[in-house]
């Protein structure tokens, strides 16, 4: 059974170098270490460029910076230019907003099959919760256990059970029963870069909202089957604004997604490489 020889974790970011700063500390303290962090900065401003090289550099993790100058949302086309930097045979798609556990690389890799792509989950925090992590919290690890959470803020009921499901040691079984279909979303999901190719990448025509799972219904359609690593592989999605969310754009999007649908799209005419 082949596993990823160095995985290659993209992460997107965008003028928050106060969290990318948290996330850099999950990665920092992974139990699996053979890995490098590609940067997609989406046209930060050169002060937060600086913190951000700043941070990893402190980080100790090997990386790649990658930037584009700021021309509205344009994430699809900068994790692009970040899938051609990646030297990882494997690629675990994330978000400067989502803090992993300490086993996730180890999760992805001990998971991947090839032919198929993975398919985590985040746990979504309250702004109190977000704002109260420390990097001590994040390498202590029990901010991902229902109780060491909850000594920050609030947490639902829905975060609590999608944290317990390892503590309760279910989580591989509740991955199994579960019905949802597994999509690719963007914040923690995998696949091996030779699929990511095939398919041309992300489709650089897509606006804010529905890229990534767009990305996922091409790599199916190329033959690539999605798995479930709902409960085994989970994130902590710092709170923050969602002011750049425009409907007639999402509405675009859903065309466009639609088609991808209809027409059973493998590869974008719109990616990685012109038409």
């Amino acid at each position: 059974m082949a596993q990823p020889a160095l995985i290659s974790v993209l992460i997107s970011t965008y003028n928050t170098p106060e969290r990318l700063q948290k996330v850099l500390w999950g990665y920092a303290g992974q139990t699996d270490r053979h890995f490098e962090i590609v940067i997609a900065d989406d046209g930060s401003r050169d002060e937060v460029v600086a913190a951000n090289k700043a941070a990893l550099v402190a980080s100790g993790l090997s990386h790649r910076y990658v930037w584009h100058s700021d021309t509205g949302f344009a994430k699809w086309t900068i994790l692009n230019r970040a899938i051609e930097a990646a030297t990882g045979d494997y690629l675990l798609m994330t978000d400067g907003d989502c803090i992993p556990e300490p086993d996730l690389i180890a999760t992805h890799r001990a998971r991947a099959r090839v032919g198929h792509y993975l398919s985590g989950s985040y746990c979504r925090l309250s702004n109190q919760v977000s704002q109260a992590i420390t990097q001590n919290h994040v390498a202590a690890a029990q901010i991902f256990t229902p109780k060491g959470l909850r000594e920050l803020g609030p947490v639902s009921g829905s975060v609590a059970r999608k944290l317990g499901a390892k503590e309760w040691g279910v989580a591989s079984i509740l991955d199994h029963l579960l019905r949802v279909s597994p999509t690719f979303n963007g914040n923690n999901s995998s696949a091996w870069k030779s699929d990511v190719l095939k398919i041309n990448g992300f489709d650089e025509r897509i606006g804010y909202g529905g890229g990534d799972r767009e990305f996922g219904y091409r790599l199916r359609h190329a033959g690539v089957r999605p798995h479930r690593i709902r409960y085994s592989a989970r994130m902590l999605h710092l709170d923050h604004p969602r002011g750049y969310a425009d409907p007639e754009i999402i509405a675009k999007n859903r065309a466009l997604i639609e088609q991808t649908q209809r027409d059973r799209v493998t590869a974008t005419a719109y990616g990685l490489r012109d038409a």
